[in-house]
């Protein structure tokens, strides 16, 4: 073998092969639209995300009072610090 077929064998080759996978991992960075930074003006329609869309139109009830006392509330949510779900 000649000094320029080992060069390309040995050094070559691995270089294509790097560059070729480089290319892969990147390209999605070419392809994708600019990104939203801080401080630039919001160019889209405000949006209301909800994790459940099906609750999304659910009625809530605001606390009112219970019973014929004024002072107690009547609870809405559950949960707490002390996990009585």
């Amino acid at each position: 073998m000649t000094l320029v077929e080992t060069l390309l064998v040995f050094a070559g080759i691995p270089l294509v092969i790097y560059g070729v996978i480089a290319l892969m991992t990147l390209r999605e960075n070419f392809a994708k639209t600019p990104r939203y930074r801080p401080g630039q003006e919001w160019e889209h329609p405000p949006v209301w995300w909800t994790a459940n869309p099906a609750g999304l139109h659910a009625g809530h009830t605001s606390a009112a009072p219970a019973h014929d006392d004024d002072t107690a509330l009547r609870r809405t949510a559950k949960g707490g610090a002390r996990g009585s779900w």
